[in-house]
């Protein structure tokens, strides 16, 4: 399939929020919901699937992970950004086409200005994730780019994921949102593990509001169960990331 071409300046959604209660909702011109907010706790994580989305924590060893560089492809409410950047004082860098989120999640959604650790990108993913400075510099990438429609990933081609894939530490890993109302999910699968390697794939179960999340690595490894469970705890201590159904939730495509 073709890639969709990006939207020209005057052809990008219109952004607006929503309140319910403490929550804040994102929209891109539509009723579907882009992202959320906590309103009395901005840097928290809300939804099931963004907290899915840390699932590489899982698997990080070596240098702490306040030395480590996350990436997010499509910010959305800047919930994972935040939560990079603020929480666990990552390098963070954020890429988004349409400067309007930017301006709303800076506005409405408690995004901090740009300084040393964070990096707002205003440019398309397919593009900006090929630049060489990005070849074997990111530990933690989360895509999770889709349009008002909210109907299928906009970024899903062999071509992407092998950007994707090339932009990793050797020990760095992807986690995509696979959330879409086309029967999408098992072709994106296909394709990610045409690049990756099926024995590189972790995927979640989906979340009661049809959100997938699936893990590749750059370099495949387990460090067993009972590491993941130990780790699963700590993410809850430490992090307040709501572990508790990963366990068994959250399993190797290969096995």
């Amino acid at each position: 399939m073709p890639k969709k071409p990006p939207p020209k300046a005057g052809e990008l959604a219109e952004v607006n929020f929503s309140d319910h209660g403490k929550v804040r909702l994102l929209h891109l011109g539509s009723e579907w919901v882009q992202g959320t907010m906590k309103t009395d706790a901005p840097f928290d994580l809300h939804l099931e699937y963004i907290e899915r989305m840390m699932a590489w924590l899982l698997f990080c060893t070596g240098p702490s992970v306040a030395k480590r560089h996350a990436m997010q492809l499509g910010l959305g409410a800047a919930s994972l950004t935040k939560f990079c950047h603020n929480r666990l004082r990552m390098k963070t860098t954020a890429v988004e086409i349409n400067p309007n989120v930017v301006l709303a999640c800076r506005a409405w959604f408690k995004l901090p200005p740009d300084d040393k650790l964070l990096k707002i990108v205003i440019a398309d993913a397919a593009d900006e994730i090929k630049r060489p400075q990005w070849l074997g510099a990111v530990d933690a990438l989360q895509v999770d780019c889709y349009d008002e429609e909210a109907a299928a990933p906009l970024l899903d081609s062999e071509d992407f994921y092998a950007d994707c894939r090339r932009a990793l530490t050797d020990d760095g890993c992807m986690t995509v949102n696979l959330f879409g109302r086309h029967s999408s999910y098992d072709r994106s699968v296909e394709k990610i593990t045409k690049v990756f390697g099926a024995d590189a794939i972790w995927v979640f179960k989906p979340t009661k509001e049809g959100n997938t999340i699936l893990l590749a690595q750059r370099t495949p490894k387990d460090p067993g169960f009972d590491v993941r469970a130990a780790r699963c705890l700590e993410l809850q201590s430490r992090w307040k990331i709501r572990t508790q159904t990963w366990m068994h939730a959250f399993n190797r495509l290969a096995g």
